[in-house]
């Protein structure tokens, strides 16, 4: 039997290795679960001394002075001095679920404090990413004296420069990358400021909505600072993390450090159902049970997105900010068909992108452009293209502006900062707007620089991506035989918990197996039942996989052959009894 570790080339192509130390737990399946989640732990980057911190990570523990960060003292005043007079304020977010959690915790917050605050969610066709200045100029005359943007302002040079003529003040809270230069604000809050102190740009990967929840301390301590809350109770922060925890999962944010912390506890928040919206999202989505940080980003996120990307963008800050049950069924049923739509679409942009990928094979970044793509639905695309590829991906529809413009999203690989090339594009002059963070980026173009842009990329980014590329490996954090694949080692193994990018969930070898069945469930995805020498069986399956090499392998290729299959061990909750299944990511023949 080949060992899983001396695996150089696996179904998909990739070779094997452990993340950290041998975990191979051989035939029992069983290992002390505190060692195994010190293992985990330790394997996850976090040093031996700070092990305690983040077996349970707290608030207590991570949550740092929101002072460290520039503006936030400045932002948190000119706020408080707006409670205090009354003033109108308008909470100016992005349309996607990060916008829509950020302007819904500030709202909420505000409420709480006794004042009204609008939101204003731009529409994705019609005004674009980002505020305008014809939306910030209309809302000063409409009566605002105070815009707060959340998820967006980094760049938008001439919209805050418009708003400052017309008197406005703005704030500006996002996490997008900075130019050396910034635009024009009454406080710019942004741990990717150029200019942040070591310790601010440590938390360089929270999401917006984290931003916005250190600026409702900061706006707190401030308002106690002022004896604003005389003898009644200040507003519980805690309540609001159920929106912070949505927010950065969606947004794909490092879960790492605080932004752990801000999931962990946000997902307790989120089991009580005390947000009436978030409750009603959560029947819609059909489930049953207190969700997962797996279900924030595959079924509650895509269905706030869906009204920013192909139906009403307000949608999700009104249904996060309701008190009403009957509107908050209303709306969610709303976003659900949304959604069932955008997968509609979603599903014939992607084939038409997918049908230029071979002309350009020998692009170290994916540059794909066409005229009636959806731009609801290009940045989706572009993820799962990169998916596919393994490189960087642009997606681009065209004519999306009255003067023919192209509008584009992108979405990185590790190890490539694609939102840093977008911005030096920018400056470069090859687009007429651009921005982003390491793994995701969004653009305008026009159709006659698609080419240069694409050549610009290849030089400044095929040396990074080929160094990616050429290090990657599926990297293990257990073997075991099939035996060992019980509801309580994936509960053990879920303590190490939440789980996404920056945090990878635990990745686990089972085998040797043999297939017992394999075919295909839905349009893509290949089911499986493996069994083992030991006489003990699982199901498995391979999401998306039937076109790959990997799919095609499992399929029609193992003949009886003695296989590893490797992934995330999940429970199977739909039988009478829970069984531990595995969601396949790769496998490798063991003989």
């Amino acid at each position: 039997m080949i060992p899983v570790t001396a695996i150089t080339q696996s179904l998909s192509g990739q070779a094997w290795r452990w993340r950290g130390g041998n975990m191979d737990m051989g035939g029992s399946g069983s290992a002390p679960g505190e060692n195994l989640i010190t293992q985990l732990l330790l394997s996850r980057g976090v040093s031996p001394d700070d092990l305690e911190r983040h077996r349970r990570p707290t608030l207590r523990d991570f949550l740092p002075d929101p002072s460290i960060f520039r503006d936030m003292d400045s932002a948190a005043r000119r706020i408080c001095d707006a409670i205090a007079a009354n003033e109108r304020i308008t909470i100016y977010g992005d349309y996607d679920v990060d916008g829509a959690t950020s302007a819904a915790l500030l709202i909420r917050l505000l409420r709480d404090i006794g004042i009204t605050a609008q939101p204003y969610i731009p529409d994705r066709l019609l005004e674009g990413y980002g505020p305008s200045g014809e939306a910030l100029v209309r809302l000063a005359r409409e009566g605002s004296s105070l815009i707060v943007t959340v998820d967006c302002g980094a760049m938008a040079f001439d919209a805050l420069a418009a708003a400052h003529a017309e008197g406005v003040d703005v704030i500006v809270v996002d996490h997008h990358k900075c130019a050396s230069e910034l635009p024009m604000a009454a406080a710019l809050v942004n741990p990717n400021r150029l200019d942040e102190c070591d310790e601010a740009a440590a938390h360089g990967h929270l999401a917006a909505v984290g931003m916005a929840f250190l600026l409702a301390v900061a706006i707190v301590r401030e308002l106690r600072g002022r004896g604003f809350f005389g003898s009644r109770p200040a507003p519980d922060l805690m309540r609001l993390l159920d929106l912070v925890a949505l927010g950065t999962v969606a947004d794909v944010a490092q879960l790492k450090g605080l932004n752990r912390a801000l999931v962990s506890q946000g997902l307790k928040i989120m089991a009580r159902r005390e947000n009436v919206g978030l409750a009603a999202l959560i029947d819609a989505s059909r489930l049953n049970r207190a969700p997962t940080c797996s279900d924030l980003g595959f079924a509650l996120g895509p269905r706030i997105n869906a009204g920013g990307r192909v139906g009403e963008a307000s949608l999700g800050v009104r249904l996060l900010t309701t008190e009403d049950p009957d509107e908050a069924r209303a709306i969610s049923a709303q976003l659900s068909q949304l959604n069932e739509e955008r997968r509609a679409i979603e599903q014939e942009v992607q084939e038409a992108a997918e049908a230029q990928i071979a002309a350009q094979h020998n692009r170290a970044v994916m540059v794909l452009a066409g005229h009636g793509w959806h731009p609801g639905v290009i940045g989706i695309v572009a993820g799962r293209i990169k998916e596919k590829t393994g490189k960087p991906a642009l997606v681009i529809a065209l004519d999306a502006d009255e003067a023919g413009n192209g509008k584009g999203s992108g979405r990185s690989i590790a190890g490539v900062d694609l939102g840093a090339a977008i911005i030096a594009a920018r400056e470069a002059g090859l687009l007429i707007a651009g921005g982003g963070h390491a793994m995701a980026c969004g653009l305008t173009i026009e159709p006659s620089q698609l080419e240069p842009l694409a050549d610009w990329l290849d030089e400044r980014l095929a040396r990074d991506i080929s160094g990616a590329r050429i290090g990657k490996a599926l990297l293990l954090d257990l073997s075991l035989s099939p035996g060992g694949l019980t509801p309580d080692l994936v509960e053990t193994l879920e303590t190490a918990g939440p789980f996404g990018v920056g945090w990878p969930g635990p990745r686990v070898a089972v085998g040797p197996v043999r297939l017992v069945k394999c075919d295909l469930v839905g349009t893509d995805h290949v089911r499986m039942i493996a069994a083992g020498p030991d006489g003990r069986s699982f199901k498995a399956i391979a999401f998306r996989a039937a076109q790959t090499e990997m799919g095609q392998a499992l399929l029609h290729g193992t003949r009886g052959r003695q296989l590893w299959l490797a992934g995330r061990a999940r429970i199977d909750d739909w039988a009478s009894k829970p069984a531990a299944e595995l969601h396949v990511e790769d496998a490798a023949f063991a003989d």
